[in-house]
């Protein structure tokens, strides 16, 4: 009996911690309170009786997006922040712009896996299996074209037309953050030692050192 009452325990605390990975609704929604000081895994809503069509709305995904930079890439994000009635329904989207020859650079979305739509143009997109595999999964996209990229991994696009392009992605969170790659790694506030650096990447000194100017 006791087995079977532990059993019991441990399968609710699995599914517990399944659904808990962000909140299911309990109401209509819960338009996040951006004034709220309150900390929780998510925001605080505010009074559902304030409710406006604003709180549901953005405007901005038919402007292109500036790709006057570095990597030749603007992402135009649709999330919480820009729109506080996404807050606890699990969804978010973007809009992806790309001049000719530029990326989306490596990187990650911590929680949520995205599904990537091409809208204009040609794109290489890909994403890396985990270790100890560490297998590149890439295809060439055209216009209508769909990829998925499984959260957590790290993926790319790359712009491999002759003109501009654009796409849409739709994400499995709220708020799926991200995480570039090379900004993390040579950009972070503190540096991570140059030790650590040359001996995880197996360069000289100096390579590294420029790699973090540049971030």
């Amino acid at each position: 009996m006791a087995n079977y009452i532990f059993f019991l325990l441990f399968l609710a605390c699995i599914c517990t911690n399944v659904s808990a990975f962000e909140p299911s609704p309990i109401q209509d929604f819960c338009i996040a309170d951006t004034t709220s000081s309150a900390r929780v895994n998510g925001l605080v809503c505010k009074n559902p009786m304030m409710a406006e069509a604003n709180d549901f709305f953005f405007s901005g995904l038919h402007l292109l997006g500036n790709t006057s930079n570095m990597v030749g890439s603007k992402v135009t994000p649709v999330n919480v922040v820009q729109v506080p009635g996404l807050n606890t329904l699990g969804i978010s989207m973007a809009r992806i712009d790309f001049a000719p020859k530029g990326i989306n650079p490596l990187h990650t979305h911590p929680r949520a896996s995205e599904i990537f739509t091409v809208v204009e143009g040609t794109l290489f997109v890909g994403f890396v299996t985990s270790n100890p595999e560490n297998r590149l999964i890439s295809k060439v996209l055209n216009k209508g074209d769909v990829f998925v990229f499984p959260m957590g991994l790290i993926h790319f696009q790359q712009n491999v037309g002759n003109g501009n392009a654009v796409a849409i992605a739709a994400l499995s969170s709220q708020n799926p953050g991200v995480i570039t790659i090379a900004n993390a790694v040579f950009g972070s506030n503190m540096a991570i030692s140059t030790e650590v650096l040359t001996k995880a990447f197996q360069v000289d000194a100096k390579v590294i050192s420029r790699l973090q100017e540049q971030f």
